[in-house]
């Protein structure tokens, strides 16, 4: 596992929370992202930008990429355990 597998997890999530947050609120990101988690929402954006993960992992798997999809779990995993602590 490299770098670039993390990069393809951490960048789908930032994407898909990215895309959540523009999307379905009237916020821009970085000001939805600190109003987020003043009202302690941070972990369910991040958890709606993992649905983007989901596909990536289910679309590495199709392609036989089994250590870019580990990859992107562990990036995912990573994810949770920050957003536990921020």
């Amino acid at each position: 596992m490299n770098k670039t597998d993390l990069f393809i997890g951490f960048s789908t999530t930032l994407l898909g929370s990215y895309i959540f947050i523009t999307f379905f609120t009237e916020f821009n990101f970085i000001a939805g992202i600190q109003i987020m988690q003043s009202q302690g929402n941070l972990g369910k954006i991040v958890t709606l930008g993992s649905i983007l993960t989901l596909v990536a992992f289910g679309v590495l798997l199709k392609i036989n990429k089994e250590t870019m999809a580990r990859g992107v779990v562990l990036a995912v995993i990573i994810m949770a355990i920050l957003t536990m602590f921020i």
